[in-house]
């Protein structure tokens, strides 16, 4: 998807969200089932699929979010289904999370673990990496089975790789 393509989608988004007093409902609900379509290939597919009609892949939608996320949320992707679009809601979701860190003064940092972190965790992360970078922090934690022990961060083209196999490998390379 082409930037400028992820950029009127997440104006478009954001705008609704705004308009709708839920901007920080939609943005986390967005990124996670950004993360979800983009971590199951079944759902993606199914999602996609051409052959199935348009109403019964936003009843998925539907069947999928409802009573989980907002109705601003389950609009926004039955509308991304229904363009065709919803495999490029991981885009989208990270647009519209990377703008709204931004016009809260913030930045976004993207940790990947191989479970999900506590709320408590995820805050002490957050109190971590603001006071490294001198910049407030929004942690985005993503489930990465790949991830086998601690976390990989990404803030903007930084990376921070604090996993056990790098650890084990910079051991390796010490002897």
């Amino acid at each position: 998807m082409s930037d400028t393509r992820a950029s009127a989608y997440a104006d478009a988004a954001l705008a609704i969200a705004s308009a709708e007093g839920n901007v920080a409902e939609v943005t986390d609900e967005l990124f996670r089932f950004g993360q979800i379509v983009q971590g199951n290939e079944e759902l993606r597919t199914t999602l996609n699929d051409p052959h199935l009609p348009v109403e019964k892949r936003s009843q998925i939608v539907e069947d999928v979010l409802g009573g989980r996320a907002t109705s601003t949320t389950v609009s926004f992707v039955s509308m991304l289904v229904a363009a065709g679009r919803i495999h490029d809601l991981p885009a989208i979701a990270e647009e519209v999370t990377n703008r709204s860190a931004a016009s809260s003064g913030e930045t976004v940092a993207e940790v990947r673990s191989a479970v999900a972190l506590t709320d408590a965790q995820i805050a002490q992360l957050a109190e971590a990496l603001s006071a490294r970078t001198n910049r407030a922090i929004t942690v985005r934690n993503v489930v990465d089975p790949s991830v086998l022990g601690g976390v990989v961060t990404r803030i903007g083209d930084s990376v921070l790789d604090g996993t056990v196999r790098t650890r084990l490998n910079q051991l390796r390379e010490a002897f």
